[in-house]
């Protein structure tokens, strides 16, 4: 694949679309499937959700997500590397990549509810709008992630703890992964929600979490990386991924942070997006190299073949987006 700023690279999606809706299921009927999960191999899946939420931010840039074609570009380049297991995405964007053959080998979560948008005044409403159980089993996906805020101030929480137990429930009778994103959250002064990072909250998040539904044979945990991860950890036997979030720190710092917490028991993984897809330096493919090599397998690591799109000169990195 290679990068180019022609305008009309992703015309075709919006023609198959137009004359074969029905390309996306044979896509999703003729992928090859990923190899099957192993305890002693971490996983590495990236996440592109964030726009069905209305969240285009990426540190101090508004609408960094806002462009389609270059985050399909971007995304290209991060699937193209053979450690990166797998895909969370929203249902437009998975279909995209469906069409472009980008998932064959891969992981597929679904994205479930994104229905609580960022800035709606009843956020924490956060309604199954997105992937359901049938249509990831349909898909031949793996899972289905749903992001569960939890604010002890506002109504709302109970709507989505019951839904988020439903939903858990749905995937569980289809033997596929419910991945859960438990925060403690609240709104500012301003009326801003915010998640509460702090250990004591995270772990009182994740013993809420981890009691939805009715069996928790299928359910992991995606967290986020804070102090006292050890803590966090202690409060779990089930599978946990690690969150990347809207970083605040330098990439050596949010690198150094991530390998300190995948050493710990329990942690099968990341799953990451903006920190690797906008990176300040805009290599996409370096970043991604660089946390895969973070993972701590014990199996043969395979190579890394970069695509053409993805080497590592500056002609070739993606322009930064993001303000240093």
């Amino acid at each position: 694949m290679s990068l180019n700023d022609d305008p009309r690279r992703y015309e075709h999606l919006s023609r198959i679309r137009l004359e074969d809706p029905e390309a996306v299921a044979r896509a999703a009927a003729t992928r090859r499937k990923h190899p099957g999960l192993k305890h002693d191999t971490q996983n590495f899946i990236v996440a592109a959700d964030h726009p069905a939420r209305g969240a285009l931010a990426v540190g101090t840039e508004p609408m960094a997500m806002a462009d389609r074609r270059d985050l399909l570009d971007r995304l290209q380049i991060a699937l193209a590397n053979p450690a990166v297991d797998g895909i969370l995405a929203s249902p437009d964007i998975m279909d995209d990549l469906l069409l472009l053959g980008a998932l064959d080998g891969k992981l597929i979560f679904g994205s479930m509810n994104r229905g609580g948008l960022a800035g709606l005044v009843n956020e924490f409403d956060d309604r199954f709008t997105g992937h359901t159980a049938e249509a990831l089993e349909a898909l031949g996906a793996d899972g289905g992630k749903m992001l569960t805020r939890i604010c002890l101030g506002d109504p709302d929480t109970v709507a989505t703890l019951e839904a988020t137990a439903k939903a858990i429930d749905s995937l569980a009778a289809r033997k596929l992964i419910a991945m859960v994103e438990p925060f403690l959250s609240v709104r500012d002064a301003h009326g801003k929600v915010r998640n509460d990072l702090r250990a004591d909250a995270v772990i009182k998040s994740v013993g809420i979490a981890e009691g939805l539904g009715s069996t928790s044979a299928y359910t992991w945990m995606k967290l986020p990386v804070v102090a006292e991860m050890e803590r966090v950890m202690a409060s779990t036997t089930l599978p946990t991924v690690l969150l990347g979030g809207d970083p605040d720190g330098t990439q050596d710092e949010v690198f150094a942070s991530w390998q300190a917490a995948l050493a710990l028991p329990g942690v099968r993984g990341l799953t990451v997006g903006r920190t690797l897809l906008y990176p300040h330096d805009g290599d996409v493919a370096g970043a991604v190299a660089t946390a895969a090599s973070l993972l701590n397998n014990s199996g043969p690591v395979p190579a890394v073949v970069e695509p053409a799109a993805a080497e590592r000169s500056s002609s070739n990195r993606i322009p930064v987006k993001v303000s240093e």
